[in-house]
């Protein structure tokens, strides 16, 4: 009965149980149920709000859903709302935009206190994103939500995209974290990562975001990448090019490949490019050292249909910036009234760009100049130490006179110089002084330059050095024993020069330093020295820096034989690895100096069959140097002979001059003349007619008298030896127009013809005698057996330095002189001013036996 009992309450208390699990079941289904539909609502809700947001049209409409929907946001309702902001206000041009209005709107500060309090939630791309709109917005670098996203995306930056990486990237060089160890941690995983990158946008974001963080190595890998992804993509954008290009100015690296890749980019993009655009690549190509027709004359063609568009202040200064170098007369004009009308509105940046230009332009509009003077005086104080030192030499080259102006900038340089502690801008600082008119020196100059000599590099000593070398030359020293002082601290500066070469074990960072070091001080003191140390890195020359070495040979104008030697071998062991252009100005060096390397015919010709299989990499006024360059070493490629010698390249080479700068549309005419004048002499083969007779005698009836007192002296010498004033010519033009010192004839006996009793023809330009004797044929009007005779006096130009050694023009004309039936008698300096012939008497009869051909 008991057990009855028991068993019949143990179904019982079973029965309870699977009734309790039945109705807490159902309990939960109904829990689980309205929970669902909760959610389903919640995230119904949630996504129409999204698209809300994501529809809206003005900033207004999106701090409207924001006020009516705190409750609501989510953290992707807030990443949503802020990067709507943004491409609201992107869409806008940029003198539109209201970032201000939406960082003082009280919904905007609603979403940040928001998206700081939800961050750890926030997805991945979200916080990144997030970061970007708001910096967009212009937030201020430590706002406390700016710091929580980049310290929350540095937690997570191993798991980042690609493309967020790089955008988080761009963020902190937004933020000039430039050498922060979350930017270190970037370029870290870049290293890794580098071969899987395969989008040029993601790289050049990256590129331009690690720059100061790399190592030379890496820094070659990243190039190599961008050329490989450029050459790939049949389409890229332009700001992917210019990113590149700021990459290449960040690292101070002038890599002409990847610039002329990117200029092609640009050139493709032209319809796309707007003022601010051009004016950034201007700027670029200024720091590179690149330079391109082509595009100068997309610029200007640009700019010219638009220029009636930019009447603001900031769009005019990149207006005037790009456009007014390469202006007609017209546009010029235009440029500079506007200038001037504008002169009060302009910010302390535009005043400098305007100054920059001004003296790129050569332009002496005194009124513009003393409008840009009175505005600068509001502006001064606004400017760091370097722009002051900029200012102060754009102000020089302008030969501006303001001297209000000039003493206040001398307060002010004088006030950085006490407090600077950093050796290159109390360089600059002193270069700059001694630019200043009537500027006499204090004692605290010369106690801080000598305080930085030690830390110095060679540029920088240089222009202490040239500063002090005025100062005591002109007597501007403010105190007692001022020559004293002078020599002492001038002393010490070669020392500490003396120092740096001789410690220096690497050739590469010796010629980085040597880039900008020129003038009387490095001639004198240096340069000896500075051959010595570059003779025994000599092993050093490679391909990476043979055109660094032969740009600084070419400046210093210095024949060593050991050096150019091993600078021929490299190059013809890597001509297929050395870009073209930079071929031409190894040529130069060679062809300048007129040295034969010792597989002289090996070297050239190598360089001219790199050079003529690659003449679409030179643009059309580089090909008429580049045929210049050959023809002073004697080479005439026919394939560069007869494009040059072609109606349309030449039509195209006139539209180019247009948009060139001064100097450089100068020095490419007179080399087209030289290049057409040396065609017509030495291969006739080509049949290329001689078409400068117009030009040669605009340039000589242009230029000044050139009967100089040494000519006179020796005029009046050759009258003596010759038998009368009618026996010797002074400042002879031939034909061709190469002008010789004296001519004379002699006959088959060897004595002197009258030029009057001969009759031989001559013009009189400006004092100068022309012949034209010479008729298609190249008969000469000469008496039988007669030969005419060439005196040319060489001064130190015509040599290389320190040597005897005859430079390569001067063996052209001689070369040429002797084409044209001359007998060429060459008087060096260095043979005329010995103390050999220190008395008339030995000159007379050193003069006698030159023309004479007496040994």
């Amino acid at each position: 009965m008991w057990f009855t009992v028991k068993s019949e309450r143990r179904i019982f208390l079973d029965t309870l149980k699977i009734a309790g699990r039945h109705s807490k079941m159902l309990c939960l289904r109904q829990v689980c149920l309205f929970a669902l539909r909760h959610y389903q609502a919640r995230t119904l809700s949630s996504d129409l709000l999204s698209s809300q947001i994501s529809s809206c049209t003005h900033e207004d409409e999106v701090f409207s859903l924001v006020g009516r929907n705190k409750a609501r946001l989510s953290e992707k309702h807030v990443g949503i709302a802020l990067n709507m902001l943004w491409q609201l206000q992107k869409k806008r041009p940029l003198l539109l935009r209201t970032s201000d209005y939406i960082r003082n709107h009280s919904q905007f500060l609603t979403l940040c206190i928001l998206a700081e309090n939800k961050v750890e939630h926030m997805e991945d791309e979200a916080i990144v994103d997030t970061l970007y709109s708001i910096l967009r917005l212009n937030v201020q670098d430590h706002d406390s939500l700016a710091e929580v996203l980049v310290t929350e995306a540095w937690k997570r930056l191993e798991r980042l995209s690609l493309p967020a990486l790089s955008k988080f990237a761009l963020c902190l060089y937004k933020q000039r974290r430039h050498f922060s160890p979350v930017i270190g941690k970037v370029a870290h995983i870049v290293d890794m990562k580098l071969d899987s990158i395969q989008d040029i946008r993601v790289l050049s974001v990256l590129m331009i975001s690690i720059s100061d963080v790399i190592s030379q190595s890496f820094r070659d890998r990243l190039l190599h990448k961008a050329e490989q992804l450029l050459e790939e993509k049949d389409e890229v954008h332009f700001n992917y090019a210019k990113r590149i290009l700021q990459f290449l100015q960040n690292v101070k690296l002038r890599y002409h490949p990847l610039v002329e890749k990117c200029n092609k980019i640009f050139l493709k993009n032209a319809s796309h490019l707007d003022i601010h655009s051009i004016s950034f690549i201007f700027g670029l190509y200024e720091q590179l050292g690149f330079d391109s027709a082509e595009f100068r004359l997309v610029a200007k063609q640009l700019l010219s249909e638009t220029i009636d568009d930019y009447y603001d202040p900031e769009t005019f200064a990149k207006l005037f910036f790009a456009l007014g170098p390469m202006a007609g007369s017209k546009v010029r004009e235009r440029l500079l009234l506007t200038a001037v009308r504008m002169a009060e509105e302009f910010s302390s940046h535009q005043v400098l760009v305007v100054l920059k230009t001004m003296q790129k332009m050569k332009c002496r509009n005194s009124y513009l100049l003393k409008k840009m003077a009175s505005v600068l005086h509001k502006h001064l104080d606004s400017y760091h130490v370097l722009q002051l030192v900029k200012l102060t030499q754009y102000l020089v080259a302008l030969r501006c006179h303001n001297l209000e102006l000039f003493a206040k900038l001398k307060m002010l340089l004088f006030g950085f110089l006490k407090s600077n502690v950093i050796p290159a801008d109390t360089a600059a600082i002193i270069r700059v002084l001694a630019m200043l008119p009537s500027f006499q020196v204090e004692e605290i100059i010369i106690s801080k330059a000598a305080a930085v000599l030690p830390q110095c590099r060679l540029h920088h000593l240089n222009g202490i050095a040239a500063a002090l070398v005025k100062w005591n030359h002109y007597d501007q020293f403010h105190w007692q024993n001022n020559s004293e002082l002078c020599v002492k601290l001038l002393q010490k500066l070669n020392d500490y020069g003396f120092q740096r070469l001789q410690k220096a074990n690497n050739l590469n960072l010796l010629l980085e330093e040597l880039t900008h070091a020129n003038g009387e001080w490095f001639e004198e003191v240096l340069k000896k020295e500075t051959m010595a140390v570059c003779q025994l890195l000599v092993d050093q020359i490679t391909r990476a820096n043979v055109l660094q070495l032969s740009s600084f040979l070419i400046k210093t104008n210095d024949r060593c034989p050991s050096l150019l030697d091993r600078i021929a071998s490299v190059t013809v062991e890597n001509i297929d690895k050395i870009h073209p252009f930079e071929i031409y100005f190894i040529l130069f060096l060679f062809s300048a100096l007129n040295y034969d390397p010792p597989a002289n015919e090996g070297f050239f010709e190598s360089c001219i069959q790199r050079l003529t299989s690659n003449l679409s990499f030179f643009e059309t006024h580089h090909l008429v140097l580049l045929g210049h360059v050959l023809a002073v070493a004697g080479y005439f490629p026919p394939v560069l002979i007869k494009r040059i010698f072609n109606v349309s390249f030449l039509s195209k080479l006139d539209a180019q001059l247009e948009v060139l700068p001064d100097t450089l549309k100068q020095r490419v005419c007179l080399h087209l003349m030289k290049l057409n004048r040396a065609v017509c002499l030495e291969c006739p083969e080509f049949h290329i007619p001689w078409f400068h007779e117009r030009y040669c005698q605009r340039v000589f009836r242009n230029s000044s008298s050139r009967i100089n007192p040494l000519r006179q002296h020796v005029h009046r010498m050759l009258t003596e030896i010759l038998g009368g004033s009618n026996y010797a010519r002074i400042s002879v033009l031939t034909p061709y127009y190469y002008e010789i010192d004296f001519e004379c004839i002699l006959d088959e006996n060897k004595k002197p013809l009258s030029y009057m009793a001969q009759r031989i023809p001559l013009d009189e330009v400006e004092g100068i005698h022309l012949r034209h004797d010479i008729n298609n044929e190249g008969r000469k009007a000469l008496p039988p057996g007669a030969q005419r005779i060439a005196l040319e006096f060489l001064d130190s130009k015509a040599f290389s330095k320190n040597s005897r050694h005859l430079k390569g023009e001067s063996a052209v004309k001689k070369r040429h002189l002797e084409m044209l039936g001359y007998q060429v008698v060459q008087i060096p300096h260095f043979e005329w001013n010995s103390m050999v012939l220190s008395t008339k008497g030995e000159q007379l009869e050193y003069l006698r036996r030159h023309l004479y051909g007496i040994q």
